[in-house]
């Protein structure tokens, strides 16, 4: 696997992916009253893209993870509706106005009910937002959602451990990585015991991979301890006779971190260079956001540097035709 920073924890790639695979059993840990309303016989159905969409003009401090997603409600009527989630990790004093933002553009874009809610994975034990409004001449709009707090979980690991649920076991991991924050024996030890439970719990192979690749990504070693744990894998595979983390798997978790990561800095580059354009030439057109939107990292690098002297917004976005 490639070399990686254990100095600085990284939460957000894995979060994204796990909530997608497995988003009945996130709301069902996190927010068990809304899991209950919702017709999980019907489809449900991830909106990246809309979202982006909704958002992409409305930067309030960094976003941790947020998704957007169509389910249908219990009411008789086939009735959908939106879900708004988002998973912060950092406390930020703009994080409920972004919420609040965040639900009524998304409401103002399909003209239906949204329900916004949000997992706090700071660790600030007594930061919990949950609304955000203003009340000016007579006239109150307020949005009041739940949340999820993590470090009220603190005192209940083997609680979290003892729980079906893929959150149960994700949580831990998200307690345990930010406790043993420069621990490296510590959290040794604790990534192998997750481990072993993984293959405790006889759940196929394909929530073992998933579930094995978010602590993976969530409890950095360096690399000699982490080779000890692939070590211990191998061997708890060899002793149930099963073969689910192979070498194969092995090498797409190491291309998917790879991935994630370049993701994640082509996204922070897009919106540093959004704020750039703002600045000299405006609100972007809608041609503009799509253009970032859509951006490699060689664009955006080409973009950065022609916004310093190019004359009109046009002539920014043609600078990658002289390459």
């Amino acid at each position: 696997m490639p070399s990686r920073d254990t100095s600085v924890d990284q939460y957000d790639s894995p979060w994204k992916e796990v909530i997608e695979r497995y988003f009945p059993e996130f709301l069902a840990f996190y927010f068990p009253d809304a899991h209950a309303e919702i017709d999980w016989a019907k489809e449900y159905i991830f909106l990246d893209q809309e979202l982006r969409a909704v958002v992409q003009d409305a930067e309030l401090g960094t976003r941790f993870v947020d998704r957007l997603v169509r389910v249908t409600v219990l009411s008789g009527d086939d009735c959908w509706i939106y879900i708004h989630v988002e998973v912060q990790g950092t406390k930020q004093a703009e994080f409920a106005e972004r919420m609040f933002i965040y639900n009524y553009r998304i409401f103002d874009r399909y003209k239906r009910p949204v329900a916004s809610m949000a997992v706090l994975a700071d660790e600030h034990k007594h930061w919990k937002p949950t609304s955000y409004g203003f009340a000016v001449l007579g006239c109150r709009h307020t949005l009041e959602f739940p949340v999820a707090k993590l470090t009220d979980y603190e005192d209940k690991t083997d609680e979290l451990l003892a729980s079906d649920n893929a959150f149960g076991l994700i949580t831990a991991a998200h307690i345990l990585t930010q406790q043993t924050r420069k621990q490296h024996q510590e959290r040794y030890e604790a990534k192998l015991r997750l481990v072993r439970l993984l293959y405790q719990r006889q759940w196929d192979k394909q929530r073992v991979i998933d579930l094995f690749s978010v602590l993976d990504w969530l409890m950095q070693l360096p690399e000699w301890l982490n080779a000890q744990v692939w070590q211990e894998l191998e061997t708890i595979e060899e002793s149930k006779k099963v073969r689910y983390v192979t070498s194969v798997e092995r090498i797409g978790m190491a291309k998917g971190i790879a991935k994630g990561r370049e993701e994640g800095r082509v996204e922070g580059e897009s919106r540093l260079l959004r704020r750039l354009l703002e600045r000299r030439f405006g609100v972007l057109p809608e041609w503009a956001s799509e253009q970032l939107t859509s951006a490699s990292e060689k664009d955006l690098e080409a973009w950065g540097e022609a916004v310093l002297t190019a004359p009109t917004l046009e002539a920014v976005f043609s600078e990658t035709n002289r390459l």
